[in-house]
């Protein structure tokens, strides 16, 4: 998959997706990037690490309070503008689920569309996508943001995400979408066992044929996990997380700490997909 000219070989390495949340109140940062000059900081920092900036104007954590289009579009258009004139060949998402946020974003220089709802939060996503004709990535949510983590409930896991993702990428196809990317959906809709049931068999939906994004950094099950309420402090539990990916299959890791994580994606991809990309060998 070519994105912005950059060659995307799925299986090849693992690749990076830095979060920039835009927002006041998203679980990890909120409120830390707000000003388009904070953003284009973060940037800066993240730029080496990463092969993919995520922008996103609302936040998606549980019981978050959803904002109008054109408070979303406020939010992400002045920082997107900045980054694009200041770095033309970075590949940027736009973390969405409005179809007009979707549009006015990729207009200003987004390349994919980042939507966790996978369009059914908006049912002009599909065609408005498949008009601009870039990636979209559908991701598996059970219920929506603000009731998701109420009482999340499932048959068979595996098998109830996997059929859902089918019927969604089914449906994007007959829009004349064809380069998708699909996540399981950590946290959205789950439990801790459900988030653990399913980095357990990660690689089952790897075979359903399309590249394959994780996003685990600094959620709430890791924090159960290790006893660290607090989301930053939750890097070595994500790092373990991203491993796990790695051995796994996952394409694109989306993550807040993208300069560790593609320390531990040199070391992972090296043990399982033989993948060495150092400049050097170090002694011991």
């Amino acid at each position: 998959m070519e994105i912005r000219g950059k060659q995307f070989i799925w299986g090849e390495r693992t690749y990076i997706m830095g979060v920039l949340n835009i927002t006041p109140d998203s679980f990890s940062d909120g409120g830390d990037y707000f000003t388009p000059e904070q953003a284009l900081d973060r940037v800066a920092a993240m730029l080496p690490a990463i092969d993919i900036l995520d922008i996103g104007g609302e936040s998606t954590r549980p019981g978050a309070t959803p904002v109008s289009v054109m408070e979303e579009l406020k939010r992400v258009l002045p920082p997107l503008g900045l980054i694009r004139a200041r770095y033309p060949h970075l590949p940027i998402s736009i973390d969405t689920m409005k179809s007009e946020v979707a549009l006015e974003s990729v207009k200003a220089g987004a390349d994919i569309v980042n939507d966790v709802s996978s369009g059914r939060y908006d049912e002009q996503m599909f065609p408005i996508v498949a008009s601009l004709g870039v990636p979209l990535i559908l991701m598996h949510m059970q219920g929506m943001p603000q009731t998701m983590q109420a009482n999340p409930h499932y048959e068979d896991v595996i098998t109830e995400i996997s059929t859902f993702l089918l019927a969604r990428i089914k449906l994007a196809r007959t829009y004349g979408i064809d380069r998708i990317i699909i996540d399981p959906g950590i946290g959205f809709g789950k439990t801790l066992e459900h988030n653990l049931t399913i980095l357990r068999h990660l690689r089952l939906f790897r075979e359903l044929g399309y590249p394959l994004l994780l996003g685990v950094s600094r959620k709430s099950f890791i924090g159960t996990l290790t006893n660290q309420p607090l989301p930053a402090d939750r890097i070595f539990g994500t790092a373990a997380a991203c491993t796990i990916g790695v051995s796994k299959g996952v394409d694109i890791l989306r993550v807040h700490d993208p300069q560790a994580i593609k320390e531990v994606c040199a070391v992972a991809d090296a043990i399982y997909r033989g993948a060495i990309a150092g400049r050097g060998a170090a002694k011991d």
